[in-house]
């Protein structure tokens, strides 16, 4: 088998060194503690001599700062129309003073910095509280409520904590500030509190609502406001915001988007093909498209690679467990990019047939069947080390007994018989063994051969330590056994092929076959 460069491979590598997981892996990486940024290192280790340190892919595409992180930034809040419509659907029913509002959306839409957003625009308008914690009963609602909004909610029962929280929406109405609650993730919310947060809603002047409310929530928010017991709830909600997954399309906008506002300047860094992988692997889901953008760009960068391409998206999926996706109709498949590497395949083709509808349930289903695959071929790959050197060991031992039973079966005449005798067996063993060992060493499986094409800047102890697992006079005389042209075992030409023992003899073996 022919591997060329195993960029995918070494890439993984320097990423799980700079996680804190370094292995000794070739170019392997650890953090730089000042900066988002890595330390390239000697194969074998995690630091050169000179603490030579390159920055991570902020410097390396010319980024000021992260383009796909994790945080509800509203200055790379992305207006789709989906987007769009939905904020000045909420800022509409603030301003004209509705009751309640709600916002529902798939998780990682963006409800959370789109609501950011909203508080902006409506800063030194409105006095706003942002609950999170939805895991509550009532009691601790209004509590949290209170303290959001800067009121004392110590040793105050319920009655106490309503008479304060209508005094303060007094002052504040005739300040001319209005008060705003949003609430995320509303799903969470027991059906208790959703009944306590409606009667938030009666605190009221006879013009105007003293309170208003915004439920941001998933799918399952809508679902519970049909319900029969919250109807009254359901019937009060003034302004309904939605956002749906984006488009191809909008998808490829949002991603250029975000790498303008991080200051990228150039050409394409996702070429269309790369964009249109990422847009199918993540559903419309802007945070899915994060972490495949971050991924992408990490391996790009540690592959040194300017532009990401299709392959890169692979690999990052594959680092998400997102490569058993269902594959594109047929009508698109003269788009869809070249399969994946052999060595890439073996890990998830046989990736199983998943029907739950929890992402989470998909990824470690996935994760825990690669685990026991990778263990089933480590476990072969053993068995079979295991019978071929036995098969050997045995071939030896059956022509030494066959070789001692003809030596006694045979009576010599004589002195000078007896000396010709004994002369003959072992010298028709020592010629038959060295050529069926001979033959067995030519008759090697190609298994054990591993064929690399080497890279820029590769040793051949590094390429020995991180493929073989060792590096030593053994390994060097098996090498120049398998590439008898090879004059040179320290400098090694890019593009070169090198033959390497993927099972080497162990240090004395060699010995061993020659006492034999």
């Amino acid at each position: 088998m022919v591997v060329r460069g195993a960029a995918g491979r070494i890439a993984r590598g320097n990423l799980e060194c700079a996680a804190g997981f370094c292995r000794g892996l070739l170019g392997s990486v650890i953090p730089d503690p000042g900066r988002s940024g890595i330390v390239t290192g000697k194969p074998g280790g995690c630091r050169d001599s000179k603490g030579w340190r390159l920055t991570m892919f902020l410097d390396f595409y010319r980024l000021r700062e992260q383009p796909f992180g994790v945080t509800p930034d509203p200055r790379f809040l992305y207006f789709s129309p989906g987007h769009r419509e939905a904020l000045a659907s909420l800022f509409y029913g603030i301003e004209t003073g509705r009751g309640f509002l709600s916002l529902v959306a798939e998780p990682g839409m963006g409800k959370t910095t789109l609501l950011f957003q909203l508080l902006k625009r409506w800063k030194g308008y409105v006095h706003s509280a942002f609950l999170f914690q939805t895991q509550c009963d009532s009691r601790e609602l209004l509590r949290y409520l209170l303290e959001d909004l800067g009121l004392d909610s110590q040793d105050r029962d319920i009655v106490r904590m309503h008479a304060d929280l209508n005094d303060f929406l007094f002052r504040e109405t005739k300040a001319g500030k209005r008060v705003v609650l949003f609430i995320d993730e509303s799903q969470n919310l027991s059906d208790a509190v959703l009944e306590t947060v409606r009667l938030l809603s009666d605190f009221e002047a006879p013009d105007r609502k003293l309170l208003q409310i915004v439920l941001a929530g998933q799918p399952e928010l809508e679902q519970r406001l049909g319900r029969p017991g919250l109807t009254q709830l359901g019937q009060r909600i003034a302004v309904r915001a939605q956002l749906e997954p984006l488009p191809r399309a909008e998808i490829i906008r949002y991603m250029n988007h975000r790498l303008r506002v991080a200051g990228y300047q150039g050409m394409e860094l996702f070429t269309p093909e790369a964009a249109a992988a990422i847009a199918e692997r993540s559903r419309g889901i802007p945070r899915v498209v994060n972490h495949l953008c971050f991924n992408a760009l990490s391996l790009g960068c540690a592959m040194r690679s300017r532009q990401i391409g299709p392959e890169i998206v692979r690999e990052a999926a594959g680092d998400l467990s997102m490569d058993s996706r269902p594959a594109k109709p047929q009508a698109t498949s003269a788009r869809v990019p070249n399969p994946q590497p052999p060595q890439r395949q073996v890990a998830h083709a046989p990736a199983p047939s998943i029907k739950s509808t929890s992402l989470s349930s998909w990824m470690n289903g996935l994760l825990s069947h690669q685990r026991v695959l990778q263990t089933s071929l480590l476990a072969l790959l053993l068995l079979g080390l295991a019978v071929y050197l036995g098969t050997r060991a045995g071939a030896g031992t059956v022509e030494r007994e066959q070789a001692n039973e003809a030596s006694s079966t045979y009576v010599p005449a004589s002195a000078g018989q007896k000396h010709t005798s004994e002369a003959r067996v072992p010298t028709a063993y020592d010629e038959l063994q060295p050529t069926s060992l001979r033959q067995s060493d030519e008759r090697q499986d190609s298994s054990n051969v591993f064929t690399y094409v080497v890279q820029p800047n590769d040793t051949l102890r590094a390429l020995c330590l991180s493929l073989v697992g060792r590096y030593d006079e053994t390994v060097q005389k098996e090498i120049r056994k398998l590439n008898p042209n090879l004059k040179d075992l320290v400098n090694l030409k890019a593009g070169q092929e090198i033959r390497l023992p993927l099972a080497p003899s162990k240090p004395g073996q060699d010995h061993l076959k020659n006492t034999r």
